[in-house]
């Protein structure tokens, strides 16, 4: 039997989204305010989603005090007030969007987590704006 545990945690960041390769213009057009010159903040919120089998010792799928230990560790000291375009070696080459975002988190836990379970990430950007991404595609 497979069951999905679900742990919450959040970060607070700056981004520019911006294109290297673009005009100052086709930046603008694409990015609009988030091309903001001097970056913008947001107040991420993720949430990280492990599905795997019952362990019949523990009664676990994972030990949630571990992952909240894990998220904090690996995630929150990582991005939290940072200035994701400028200090973070994830996104020195990558535009941090919220769907880059998503990934680059799922790549630094994937290897922390069972090989067995399954891991998804849901990044909320806003209150109304967010994203999932599984590894799967």
């Amino acid at each position: 039997m497979k069951v999905t545990v679900n742990r919450k945690a959040h970060f607070n960041a700056a981004h520019r989204l911006h294109n290297n390769n673009w005009s100052v213009e086709k930046n603008r057009s694409v990015f609009g305010k988030c091309n903001n010159e001097h970056f913008h903040g947001h107040n991420y919120e993720f949430i990280v989603s492990v599905t795997g089998e019952i362990d019949p010792h523990t009664g676990y799928v994972v030990d949630m005090k571990w992952l909240a230990e894990l998220l904090e560790a690996e995630i929150c000291e990582r991005f939290d007030h940072k200035n994701l375009n400028l200090q973070t070696i994830e996104f020195e080459e990558v535009n941090p969007t919220a769907e880059n975002i998503a990934v680059a988190i799922w790549h630094i836990l994937r290897v922390h987590i069972n090989k067995n379970h399954r891991l998804k990430i849901t990044l909320f950007e806003t209150p109304r704006n967010f994203v999932e991404f599984d590894g799967e595609h």
